[in-house]
């Protein structure tokens, strides 16, 4: 019996074709969405856009604004930096969960190195071709990677919300001048203290690159304030 290849709905599809857009800055902070607009782009119904815009609500990407509807909310640098502070805790405890195991496991460290390596190659294209929303899915694939090899089930699903609120910081720390090509050096390098069964490195370095990030957006949006 083979397993049931699960499609993403077209709500799904529609949240993460608006997030993209948010992501990518082609619908900066203010920007005012008409789901009859949005609708027509996407080339489907007002449902599963009213149904992907809820979503988006929900994940503080879009808010009310009364009688001119929705529009992207602005990115607020105070609670960014909150999620970025949990998220490097979450992290930082993967990272190093996951060092023990390849250390423990030669076979896990292979298969580790092996999909890491892949995510890796396809986050510098991204870079390469400027595509900031694809940079971004390729950094989640590589987080989510880590929680995976890192055993404990409970840490990708405790930094879920986390994540949801923070690709949208993900997209404007990626935008800025001579970061991206850096996010992924220090992505490479936390892949080799995993891959290597340091857990102390990979715990450390693991940190120092959430926090790095959270500062640095918390300066760029200070400066802009």
């Amino acid at each position: 019996m083979k397993a049931i290849k699960v499609q993403p709905s077209l709500t799904e599809q529609v949240y993460e074709a608006i997030a993209d857009e948010i992501c990518n800055g082609n619908l900066p902070s203010g920007s005012h969405l008409v789901q009859e607009q949005l609708a027509l782009r996407l080339g489907v119904s007002r449902q599963p856009v009213q149904q992907a815009m809820a979503l988006l609500k929900a994940d503080g990407m879009v808010e009310d604004t009364g009688k001119r509807g929705l529009s992207v909310t602005p990115l607020d640098r105070n609670l960014m930096r909150h999620h970025y502070g949990v998220r490097a805790a979450l992290d930082g405890l993967a990272a190093r969960m996951a060092a023990t195991r390849c250390r423990e496991a030669s076979e896990v460290a292979k298969v580790f190195a092996q999909r890491a390596r892949t995510i890796l190659n396809a986050g510098e294209t991204a870079v390469e071709k400027r595509d900031v929303a694809e940079q971004v899915r390729q950094d989640v694939a590589l987080h989510d990677l880590v929680y995976e090899v890192s055993g404990n089930p409970l840490l990708a699903r405790t930094a879920e919300p986390h994540w949801r609120f923070l690709r949208r910081a993900m997209g404007e720390v990626l935008r800025r001048e001579n970061l991206p090509g850096e996010t992924w050096r220090q992505h490479a390098g936390i892949v080799e203290a995993i891959a290597a069964g340091d857990s102390a490195r990979a715990e450390a370095l693991m940190v120092e690159h959430d926090l790095t990030a959270a500062t640095k957006l918390y300066r760029a949006l200070e400066g802009r304030e």
